[in-house]
């Protein structure tokens, strides 16, 4: 049996990875010793698959224009247009994966006239069957990891919250604290309602317990603020959440002023 001395047409591997049984015992040969042209193979039919798999989705994304120039250019089509008017003239089943084309190659009628060999005609229809197959494939998939992306970010689950209670020296103060899972982020949510000095800042602290160890979150700037908790950070040691008066001195350690302070209480 003769071997081949290159690698697979990658009009070859397109076809063989929606179904189309055109590869040569050469080709299959070469199929099943060759790293690289089963790994592209494996490749292809994964995307194939995964289009397949949502065929139920009511609504496909067209590719954009650019994408059936780019066909239109690599097949030699005449005009760079001739594929997206097909394109769009044209009825995509995705559960049947059929496609009725019909562009005109002016290539394939000039090798006609002049006596050569035209491409082959069911690879040329077939790879243009694949080609959109594999276009709608990946706009599929755009949609659905876009689709994931978005409700990932939008999810958001409370971890803790706590009353902040008020200080003997601001009478009057109240706040809150509310700690939530935002996609890879653990966010503070602080609400502080205080008369405090308006030259002074304040500043939102975790503090262990035992009050042996304390990590600066940031400025509070008016009543709200949300805040991202270091990921080295655990809340269940540093439960204690702290709003301070801090005097505008450059001293970055806590005032012992504190205006409101409460533990976190874990759902």
């Amino acid at each position: 049996m003769p071997h081949l001395e290159s690698h697979l047409d990658p009009e070859v591997l397109t076809l063989l990875a929606i179904g189309e049984p055109v590869a040569t015992p050469a080709e299959q040969d070469h199929l099943s010793t060759c790293p690289r042209c089963g790994g592209e193979l494996s490749a292809l039919s994964r995307t194939v698959v995964a289009g397949r798999s949502t065929v139920l989705l009511e609504d496909l994304e067209s590719p954009p224009e650019r994408v059936w120039s780019r066909i239109s250019e690599e097949l030699g089509f005449s005009g760079s247009t001739a594929i997206s008017d097909a394109a769009a003239a044209s009825e995509i089943d995705p559960a049947a994966e059929t496609v009725r084309l019909e562009p005109a190659d002016a290539g394939e009628r000039a090798a006609a006239e002049s006596g050569g060999a035209p491409a082959p005609a069911r690879r040329r229809t077939g790879l243009l069957r694949g080609l959109f197959v594999l276009a709608a494939s990946v706009a599929i998939l755009g949609v659905a990891v876009g689709g994931w992306a978005l409700t990932r970010q939008a999810t958001v689950v409370e971890l803790a919250s706590a009353e902040l209670a008020a200080f003997p020296d601001h009478p009057g103060a109240e706040g809150s604290a509310v700690v939530v899972e935002r996609g890879d982020e653990r966010v503070i949510e602080v609400t502080l309602d205080a008369d405090v000095d308006p030259g002074s800042n304040r500043e939102v602290w975790l503090i262990t317990e035992d009050a042996t160890s304390i990590v600066s979150l940031g400025m509070l700037e008016g009543q709200t603020g949300e805040f991202v908790v270091p990921a080295d950070i655990d809340l269940r040691e540093y439960v204690l959440v702290d709003v301070s008066d801090e005097p505008v001195d450059g001293d970055p350690a806590h005032s012992g002023d504190s205006i409101v302070r409460g533990a976190l209480d874990f759902a």
